[in-house]
C-alpha cells in the first residue's frame, strides 16, 4: 500500500511539473517540435527536465516571472495630490491674505495655486510610475529571453526543433 502511494505522489509531482513547464513555455511563445520522432511522453519529460535545467542555469523561473505584478506602487497616493495641494495653498493664502487685509481672497488664490501645483505633482508621479512599469516590463522580457535561450539549447541538444 505504501508503494502505491509513493508511486501516485511521483506521478502527481511529474504531472504538476509538466503543467508548470507547459505554462512557462506557452508564456514565452516557444514552439517545440519532436524532430527525431520522440513520443509525447518523452517530449513532456524532456521539457520538464530542460525547464529545470534552464531555471537552474539562468536563475529565471518563467512561471514566477509571469506571476510578478508590474502595477504602480504609488498610484493610491497620487489621487489626492490636487486636493491636498489646494488645501495647503488655501491655508497659506488665508494667512497671507489676513496680513494683506482680505483672508478670503488670499485663501481663494492660494487654493487655486496649490491645486495647480498638486495637479502638476500628480502628473509627474503618474509619468514616473509609467516609466518604472515600462522598465520593469523590459527587465522581465530580458530575463525571459535569457531563460528561453537556455531552454531552447537544452531541447535542441535532445533532438527537438525549437522556434
Amino acid at each position: 500500500m505504501k508503494h502505491k502511494s509513493i508511486t501516485l505522489i511521483m506521478i502527481w509531482s511529474f504531472s504538476i511539473a509538466t503543467c508548470l513547464v507547459a505554462a512557462g513555455a506557452a508564456a514565452s511563445g516557444l514552439v517545440v517540435y519532436p524532430a527525431k520522432g520522440q513520443s509525447d511522453t518523452k517530449m513532456s519529460k524532456d521539457k520538464a527536465e530542460c525547464s529545470q535545467w534552464a531555471t537552474k542555469e539562468t536563475g529565471v523561473d518563467p512561471v514566477a516571472l509571469a506571476n510578478e505584478s508590474t502595477t504602480q506602487a504609488g498610484s493610491s497616493t497620487q489621487s489626492g495630490q490636487r486636493v491636498r495641494g489646494g488645501a495647503r495653498g488655501a491655508a497659506g493664502g488665508a494667512a497671507i491674505g489676513a496680513i494683506a487685509g482680505d483672508a478670503g481672497k488670499g485663501a481663494a488664490i492660494g487654493a487655486t495655486t496649490g491645486g495647480m501645483r498638486g495637479g502638476m505633482k500628480q502628473r509627474e508621479e503618474r509619468r514616473e510610475g509609467k516609466e518604472a512599469e515600462q522598465q520593469a516590463q523590459s527587465q522581465k522580457q530580458q530575463k525571459l529571453a535569457t531563460y528561453d535561450k537556455a531552454y531552447s539549447a537544452c531541447l535542441e541538444g535532445r533532438g527537438y526543433t525549437v522556434k
